[in-house]
């Protein structure tokens, strides 16, 4: 039987090991969150400040930016820090808490997801009872149960995972720490980890993914059959084009590293899909519904326009 030892920190596996590209893959990752804390910022302060938006598509989008501020920033400042720092460390607890807030945002943002979808399909189709089904109390009830889930299944496993002996190598095959990682380097029975992360974590997250196709199929099915306009049906899925998008963006690299089997993956490849998931995907969600939303954009011209004017008068 192998000694088990107290583990105190694990060594983060770094981007490259290349040391003449990490400069570059810090500018790199800096310029991606800069972007990520600006473009989700300024979608949160127009919801918010906007009395235009005040309605439950950009209740939930507001909500939407603020998981992807929240969910980059568990991950990409400890990134920048060990790109160049020569010690990748992270301490036992901080890697817990990351893991821990990691699961929290990531599965709030899928069910999240499902929410908006069901939003939509309100919207579309039952427009009159609309502002009785999504009344700002439901809307909150449904936000609400969305951050709780994910927090109390987060728990689940962050908990298990603390619990696990730890032996031999310290040495985390990633780059920020993450349940899978974690259970590679546990020398006790990670049989009850694994069955968790794959029934629960694939029943949250092909719950909610299931409930959005649901929500699109009735969509679709009631402008065809019912509204049998190709016109509406245009302008219908055109609404709801950011939001389906964004759902594609989330759950590819989700279901690629979480459904399938951990024997098929490689390490280059688990990074890969981390970056998409945890850098880049929470730039490209404000960039899709600012660019496809006319009044997100004239939220915009109109909240920071001001700003600018203000400035420009305080100057001369």
């Amino acid at each position: 039987m192998e000694n088990v030892t107290i583990v105190n920190e694990f060594l983060l596996l770094s981007l490259t090991s290349v040391q003449e590209l990490q400069p570059f893959f810090f500018f790199i990752f800096l310029i991606i969150y800069l972007i990520n804390l600006f473009g989700n910022g300024a979608i949160l302060v127009i919801v918010i400040l906007e009395p235009k938006l005040h309605s439950p598509m950009y209740f939930f989008l507001g909500n939407l930016s603020c998981l992807d501020i929240c969910y980059s920033s568990v991950t990409l400042p400890k990134v920048l820090k060990n790109l160049i720092s020569p010690r990748r460390a992270i301490s036992f607890l901080g890697c817990i808490t990351q893991v821990h807030f990691f699961h929290f945002l990531g599965s709030t943002e899928a069910i999240l997801l499902a929410i908006m979808a069901f939003d939509c399909f309100v919207a579309i189709c039952k427009p009159l009872r609309y502002t009785v089904v999504m009344s700002p109390q439901v809307c909150i009830l449904l936000a609400a149960v969305a951050w709780f889930t994910g927090f109390f299944y987060a728990l689940m496993h962050s908990i298990m995972t603390a619990r696990l002996n730890f032996c031999g190598s310290q040495k985390l095959n990633h780059f920020f720490c993450d349940v899978k990682p974690l259970l590679e380097l546990a020398c006790s029975d990670t049989l009850l980890n694994q069955w968790l992360l794959s029934v629960v974590t694939g029943s949250i997250s092909m719950g909610a993914f299931f409930l959005t196709l649901l929500s699109y199929f009735y969509i679709i099915a009631f402008l065809l059959f019912k509204n049998r306009s190709c016109k509406t049906l245009h302008k219908a899925l055109s609404t709801c084009a950011s939001h389906f998008v964004v759902v594609c963006l989330f759950y590819g690299p989700v279901g690629f590293t979480y459904i399938r089997p951990a024997s098929a993956t490689s390490v280059v490849q688990d990074q890969t899909v981390a970056i998409i998931y945890s850098a880049i995907t929470p730039v490209l969600n404000p960039l899709i519904y600012t660019l496809r939303n006319k009044e997100v954009m004239l939220a915009l011209k109109k909240v920071f326009g001001k700003t600018l004017l203000k400035d420009c008068q305080q100057y001369h």
